[in-house]
């Protein structure tokens, strides 16, 4: 592992920010720190970086422990989410201030500022000031100068919170793609799920100070290890009786379950072409347009369930009897996950969603 933490404690007063937390993030990997407000993500960065120091327990970057080791000579480069860029200065001072800082050779210096600004779409934008940037720039000026003394490690909190939705998805495209070109090992802070997903390699879901899962995007979607990530990832609707719908059991111990919209198809009365046998009759409480599809609101047997319908499909309606076929669900109990198929469907061919 490039970057590891082993047994990190940390406390602030009485908030206890990290509680034993370990893990590894291996050398060119873009990985995720993904969760809540105040769950102890962005306390990680700052430790790895030098800017907090843990209570207890070791960071090791390449094999050498850094816990006594000051920020600067970490061979780390933070972006912050505001920038922090020096408004006074030119992009081009802006990038060069870590190398003058490290008393590199002017030559080197504008060979390497050059260089950066090239990589980061930002080239002839070297004798402008921050103000007269969008968002986006500006940003891209942060990545370019956390780059330029050429960090071990780069090391970014909620780097696209304070940018326009459009800008953010080119952002975060462009930054999985310069990370993959640098191999450089970089670990980022996000709450923003979408964001994780697309950009990282691995996710670590963060949670009360813990760590509850680590694995690819795939395998946390997919599989949830504990009911706090069934109920974080994806867009869960949590029920407690699931056992009155059809086909499912009730599992002892597990009292809720989490039913994503993409387990759910909607069909008109009459319209349903499989599983009759294993779908229920609902009635549509609510209609929702969300640009791309419709969010689709269905109470079956008091049960309320969401799904997605495309626009393409004919019109529901509130108060609109209609069928509901729930291909499977998530049930939890205090510690664990179990994946629940619906068992009327297994009777009949296999359904590929």
């Amino acid at each position: 592992m490039y970057v590891e933490m082993k047994n990190i404690y940390k406390k602030y007063g009485d908030f206890l920010a990290s509680n034993n937390v370990s893990f590894g993030v291996e050398k060119g990997k873009l990985v995720a720190l993904l969760g809540p407000s105040g769950s102890g993500k962005t306390t990680l960065l700052r430790m790895i970086a030098g800017l907090e120091n843990p209570n207890s327990g070791d960071i090791y970057i390449d094999g050498r422990r850094v816990n006594d080791i000051p920020a600067a000579k970490r061979g780390i480069g933070f972006v912050f989410q505001n920038y922090a860029l020096f408004r006074y200065m030119t992009v081009f001072d802006n990038v060069a201030f870590g190398l003058e800082l490290m008393k590199v050779p002017k030559k080197e210096i504008k060979k390497r500022v050059m260089e950066l600004l090239e990589l980061t779409g930002l080239s002839g934008m070297e004798k402008r000031y921050p103000n007269q940037l969008s968002g986006g720039q500006r940003q891209r000026v942060a990545f370019a100068r956390a780059l330029a003394p050429n960090p071990q490690v780069l090391l970014l909190d909620e780097p696209f919170a304070a940018i326009d939705a459009k800008v953010r998805t080119e952002l975060r495209t462009w930054l999985k793609e310069m990370v993959e070109k640098l191999g450089i090992t970089s670990i980022f802070v996000t709450h923003d799920q979408d964001e994780a997903v697309e950009v990282a390699d691995e996710i670590i879901i963060t949670n009360h100070g813990q760590i509850d899962q680590m694995g690819s995007p795939m395998e946390i979607y997919k599989t949830p290890s504990t009911p706090f990530v069934a109920q974080f990832i994806g867009r869960s609707t949590v029920v407690e009786d699931y056992e009155k719908l059809k086909g499912f059991d009730r599992v002892p111990g597990a009292d809720k379950a989490v039913i994503r919209p993409e387990f759910v198809k909607i069909s008109k009365s009459g319209r349903l072409d499989q599983y009759q046998s294993a779908a229920e009759s609902g009635i549509v409480k609510d209609v929702l347009f969300r640009g791309s599809h419709l969010d689709v609101t269905v109470d079956v047997n008091g049960v309320e369930i969401v799904a997605e319908r495309s626009m393409e499909k004919d019109v529901v309606k509130p108060g609109e009897q209609v069928h509901v076929l729930i291909y499977r669900l998530y049930v939890f109990d205090e510690n664990q996950t179990y994946l629940l198929e619906n068992k009327a469907m297994q009777d009949n061919d296999v359904f590929y969603i």
